[in-house]
């Protein structure tokens, strides 16, 4: 299958080439391609011709989103409908790449893809649902697979910053413990985008975390278990650290659609951190199944 890929210079773009060498891949990304400009994105799609395209290409620096507005709709939201519009004009399948970010993080329990979504209370939810819904006017060939704490192979992310931070002369390392979500590997994302896209038929929203939950506190402690690392890890809140975008205190996501479609579910979290860290930082990263 021919794929072209938005944004595979990112972590997830990064990961897709790695995991998918056996299809033919076209790299979308800046300076080469840029989505904000209809013309060039349409002319290119048109150039190369692809079966699919997988649009990683966003603005997830979620506190710059605060200050910088405008470029987070302008990437997220208006990129988006370009990369739509000319997907449909070319009669390409599009699997786009959405976030937790567009709930408001309020629910009880996870949301699933049936839950009405609106943008959240970020600036970064609120221009990635936009982007949505212009996915949702504007190709109907379409697929988008929300993802939710995710790391991968070169970061950055939250395994690495902890990885990095019990480098330092007996660390002492504050971790919230009131959000809860599913930490992802971006390995993970890889093998199910791939059973996706090998469904033409399908179309619709699914969501792609990893299953089982945990809060960052719990996630960050697991990450030092597994890699045999003696740190002192303080519990906290959410005040304790404000940051310019609120974080979602529910960042749960059911795969109700993926059951629905008697399609294989996500990998435990657990399972998927230990096959990273042994992949990504190697050694001794043996722990026996705790789930």
């Amino acid at each position: 299958m021919k794929i072209l890929i938005t944004g595979g210079k990112g972590m997830l773009g990064r990961t897709l080439q790695s995991q998918w060498r056996n299809d033919e891949l076209i790299i979308a990304d800046l300076p080469e391609c840029d989505i904000t400009d209809a013309g060039a994105w349409d002319r290119f799609l048109a150039r190369t011709e692809p079966d699919a395209v997988v649009h990683c290409a966003a603005m997830t620096a979620v506190d710059r989103c605060e200050s910088e507005v405008e470029a987070a709709f302008r990437i997220n939201a208006v990129g988006t409908g370009n990369v739509a519009t000319a997907c449909f004009r070319h009669g390409v399948r599009l699997i786009a790449i959405s976030t937790d970010y567009v709930f408001n993080g309020t629910l009880e329990r996870p949301y699933s893809e049936f839950d009405p979504a609106d943008g959240g209370n970020t600036v970064y939810g609120r221009s990635k649902f936009a982007g949505e819904e212009a996915i949702r006017r504007h190709c109907p060939n379409h697929l988008i697979a929300r993802i939710s704490w995710l790391y991968g192979a070169g970061g950055p992310s939250f395994v690495h910053t902890m990885m990095k931070l019990a480098r330092e002369p007996h660390p002492i390392i504050r971790v919230v413990n009131d959000q809860h979500g599913n930490p992802t590997s971006t390995t993970a994302v890889a093998r199910r985008l791939r059973d996706l896209l090998a469904r033409p038929e399908l179309a619709g929203t699914f969501h792609l975390s990893c299953e089982g939950e945990t809060t960052w506190y719990d996630f960050a402690r697991e990450i030092f278990t597994l890699a045999g690392i003696p740190v002192t890890l303080v519990a906290c809140s959410s005040a304790e650290f404000p940051r310019p975008a609120r974080r979602p205190a529910n960042s749960r996501l059911d795969k109700q659609m993926l059951r629905l479609h008697r399609l294989p579910p996500m990998p435990h979290w657990r399972d998927a951190l230990r096959e990273f860290l042994r992949e990504e930082f190697g050694g001794g990263i043996n722990r026996p199944e705790s789930h």
